[in-house]
């Protein structure tokens, strides 16, 4: 298994519920971010969804396709949305959402292993691993751009 603590922020000029709803809403993110091919929620949460279980399938740049359930373990409105991932990766993703001013940041903190045989043979490659960062970085990229489109806001900043 290989190790990757990813990190991604985004910064919108929005008002955080509209950026919190469209997260925090996962199982409409096919409609508006093309790397996410389908969501299916596998075990309904509480109201809030703490709980929940959805199967997502995404598929970057790269020609293979990620197959990942997620359960989520935390939900705080407009702070944070936490889950824990299982499949062909393993680990914790965490939303953080602060309002500053007009503007929305989001980070995305993405600390993962891979569990299936071929990403974790490859993943023992510097090359291979470099690769897998730029394909992660391009999915956060896009689904940033896309957020800002679906939200007619303006994404001010991607790091």
């Amino acid at each position: 298994m290989a190790e990757f603590r990813l990190t991604t922020v985004w910064c919108f000029e929005a008002p955080v519920q509209p950026v919190w709803d469209a997260i925090h809403d996962s199982t409409k993110w096919p409609r508006w971010w093309k790397n996410v091919e389908a969501v299916r929620e596998l075990q309904a949460g509480e109201t809030d969804g703490l709980g929940a279980v959805h199967r997502y399938t995404w598929k970057g740049v790269l020609p293979y396709r990620v197959i990942i359930d997620v359960r989520v373990t935390r939900v705080a409105p407009l702070v944070a949305l936490e889950g824990e991932a299982s499949g062909a990766l393993e680990g914790v993703g965490r939303w953080h959402f602060a309002a500053d001013g007009s503007r929305t940041v989001v980070r995305y903190d993405w600390h993962v292993r891979t569990a299936s045989a071929w990403m974790s043979a490859l993943a023992r490659t510097p090359l291979a691993r470099l690769v897998f960062r730029w394909n992660h970085d391009s999915i956060m990229r896009e689904g940033g751009v896309a957020l800002a489109r679906l939200l007619e806001a303006r994404l001010i900043d991607i790091e």
